[in-house]
């Protein structure tokens, strides 16, 4: 057996919040539930280009090695990640190399290439939806596989980047079942937001200009037409981020300032609590899959997604929710008037978490890497 069966590299997990950041540590989390079910030692490294030593980091472990790269000035962080891979491939010759981000690809490929050591390269959304440089092309074609989070990403990345689908393996994102339930609404948090009898739209998404896809901005722009229908209906809006001036600004603009409420950062122990809150999630975005509507379809809440991304997967082809143009706001406004409605079955909370949890579990996720972290029987 070798010493290291396995070596990730990350650009960084910890130092910021996101759906890839939570997908890496599903990913993570996985990886030890299959090592301790399937009776095979993990023994692997995971290198963080762009984390440091004091973060928090609940996987470390005798078995999962972490190595904080991120140095001042970034350069610097750059070369001492370049040489700490190398050293490990050299040195612990890893039964495989995951690549966590396309930006690291070129540079997987070159150290690994010579020494036959087969990587595979992670893939979440925009990052490879378009035509991407030649050397980020060839890394990909030359990868012993591929894998991402949705059918669109895999579609689009390889329609623009001449890419055999056949070498994309699709583990998808995944939910806490535990954390993420129905419940009521928490008496504490309607007081605290000044929502007691209202009818409740949320989003839950970075506020950073330039994630203004996220749709945000559009939602606003559809209330005056909602309330119409619900004179009571407001926004909760969670997330930080520069942008926000610009969207309160906005909602002042066209009279719904005192329906739309920041919220700002709310910790993941408590952002199932605020799930809780909604009558409808609403979120008209373009996502490589988007776990947030996961998060909001287990809590048992209707869900607004856009038409045209990797939504179509926890939203189960409109299965399980609406999926309008991402940019129209007359679209978002009707459809939130009928999820408040609530009279379609994709307003069912206990089918809808039912219905997500049967694909989208942890538990799926581990038979979906099963195959890839299994050592083969020559190590």
């Amino acid at each position: 057996m070798r010493s290291t069966n396995h070596l990730f590299c990350f650009l960084e997990i910890f130092s910021s919040e996101g759906g890839i950041q939570s997908y890496i540590q599903d990913i993570l989390k996985a990886y030890l539930s299959l090592s301790a079910a399937k009776n095979f030692p993990p023994q692997a490294e995971v290198l963080l280009l762009r984390d440091a030593p004091d973060c928090h980091n609940p996987f470390e472990s005798k078995n999962l090695k972490f190595s904080y790269l991120k140095t001042d000035p970034a350069w610097l962080g750059r070369f001492k990640f370049a040489a700490k891979l190398l050293t490990c491939l050299v040195q612990k010759r890893p039964q495989r190399v995951f690549c966590g981000h396309i930006k690291l690809a070129p540079l997987i490929k070159t150290l690994c290439q010579p020494l036959g050591i087969p990587y595979t390269i992670l893939t979440y959304g925009k990052e490879v939806w378009e035509t991407l440089g030649l050397k980020y092309q060839i890394a990909m074609r030359q990868a012993d596989s591929l894998w991402t989070i949705s059918r669109y990403t895999r579609d689009r990345t390889c329609c623009n980047n001449q890419l055999n689908p056949a070498k994309f393996q699709i583990a998808p994102c995944v939910v806490n079942s535990d954390i993420f339930a129905i419940g009521p609404k928490p008496l504490h948090l309607l007081e605290k937001y000044d929502l007691t009898g209202a009818k409740i739209v949320m989003t839950v998404a970075r506020l950073r200009s330039h994630d203004s896809y996220k749709g945000v901005d559009v939602t606003i722009q559809a209330l005056p037409e909602i309330a119409k229908s619900f004179p009571n209906v407001k926004y909760l809006v969670i997330g930080r981020g520069d942008d926000r001036p610009r969207l309160a600004k906005l909602a002042t603009d066209l009279g719904v300032a005192e329906r739309v409420i920041f919220a700002g950062f709310v910790p993941t122990a408590d952002l199932a609590a605020h799930y809780q809150l909604a009558d409808a999630y609403v979120m008209p975005s373009q996502e490589g899959f988007g776990i947030v509507y996961l998060e909001a379809l287990a809590c048992g809440i209707p869900v607004l997604a856009g038409d045209a991304d990797g939504s179509a997967d926890p939203l189960q082809d409109g299965k399980l929710g609406w999926r309008v143009p991402h940019r129209d706001p007359a679209a978002v406004a009707v459809a939130c008037v009928e999820m408040l409605q609530g009279k379609d079955k994709k307003c069912d909370r206990p089918w809808l978490r039912e219905q997500t949890l049967a694909r989208f579990s942890f538990e799926s996720l581990c038979q979906s890497l099963e195959g890839i972290f299994q050592p083969s029987e020559s190590d």
